[in-house]
């Protein structure tokens, strides 16, 4: 007798730990401590590339149970994604938003529940969240504006009255004024000089590389191409320029970007993108995942100060400083043992020649 109990005891266990297991092909999920929200893959390549993978790293070293999804754009379906994840037990929401709005209604949300969220690489206005984890948007800015002036320098095209171009992100991304911000402060006192002449500048809806690439057409139309430089806010919106200027025979012009993707390291090193910046999302992915770890145990995350998020009282923050990458500097993306990027994915096909 007490060896059939035995093995009926060892029989529900294992029933349990089948339960316990089963994962999205059905069945209860196992129980998470965090969840992380990535926006989509259309605006850029770094939230699958990059976020997606070294936020699942982080949390596995630290040997805490987390789901990474993304939502593609749709903001349904990052509540219904949020939903998910409470319902499964996380404590701690990291949400890279699609818009301020449906963020702020998914923090909101969790907060009744007692569940706590961290705005990831992207500020939500009128959001809850605890903290701010992300790159310091203004010297993003900063050092795109820099990186335009510089190429202008290097063009010797400073000196002759140069007109300027601006591709901003996304309106309903508060990051996108961050950035502008930034470039701004660079460029708006040399407009009030008469040392550069202010072009066409646009927000781009949605980050859209396709649109963006439709606006700029409009731009070199409005110009007649007399453009001499372009303020892109990441490497998609700039690869559009580039893209733009191939069609209409143009020569290169300075050009900043973001990201520091594969494509934006081809376009620096075969000369169509002056720069780029370079937010390492492996030591944002792990400085977030100890935050959320800190924050699910009732502990104050680590912070470097505070941020001023519309429609909420003053966010704390932790930022991390970015990088300028350049033609002079770029292998810095592929040095290491576990290299950002592949040299191999940087130096393939057409671009194998200038590596």
């Amino acid at each position: 007798m007490k060896h059939s109990r035995k093995v009926v005891a060892l029989g529900l266990v294992a029933a349990v730990a089948a339960v316990v297991a089963t994962g999205a092909s059905g069945g209860k999920r196992a129980s998470i401590l965090a969840c992380g929200l990535m926006p989509d893959t259309k605006t850029s390549v770094r939230w699958e590339q990059f976020d997606r993978p070294y936020l699942e790293k982080a949390f596995k070293a630290a040997h805490v149970s987390a789901r990474i999804v993304n939502a593609q754009g749709d903001p349904q379906k990052q509540k219904s994604q949020a939903d998910q994840c409470i319902a499964d037990g996380a404590k701690v929401l990291i949400i890279a938003p699609i818009d301020s709005g449906s963020a702020a209604a998914i923090e909101r949300a969790a907060l009744a529940k007692g569940v706590k969220s961290i705005d990831y690489d992207r500020q939500v206005e009128g959001g809850t969240a605890v903290l701010y984890a992300s790159f310091d948007g203004s010297q993003v800015g900063l050092l795109q504006g820099r990186g335009v002036v510089n190429g202008l320098k290097k063009a010797g095209k400073y000196g002759s009255h140069p007109v300027v171009a601006s591709l901003w992100g996304g309106q309903e991304d508060a990051n996108s004024y961050l950035f502008k911000s930034g470039v701004d402060k660079v460029l708006n006192p040399l407009y009030a000089k008469g040392v550069l002449k202010r072009g066409p500048a646009q927000f781009v809806p949605g980050w859209d590389n396709q649109k963006a690439g439709t606006i700029f057409e409009q731009m070199l139309v409005k110009t007649g191409n007399k453009i001499d430089a372009v303020a892109a806010a990441n490497d998609g919106l700039a690869n559009a320029v580039v893209v733009a200027l191939k069609a209409h025979k143009l020569k290169p012009i300075p050009l900043s970007g973001q990201d520091a993707t594969t494509q934006g390291a081809q376009n620096i090193i075969s000369g169509w993108q002056t720069m780029t910046v370079w937010k390492d999302q492996r030591l944002l992915a792990s400085k977030t995942a100890a935050a959320a770890i800190r924050i699910a145990k009732g502990q104050k995350p680590l912070t470097t100060g505070l941020v001023t998020t519309k429609g909420r009282a003053k966010e704390p923050a932790y930022l991390i400083p970015p990088q300028t990458i350049t033609k002079a500097n770029w292998r810095l993306l592929t040095a290491g043992t576990v290299p950002y990027i592949k040299k191999s994915d940087i130096c393939s096909g057409e671009f194998a020649k200038y590596c």
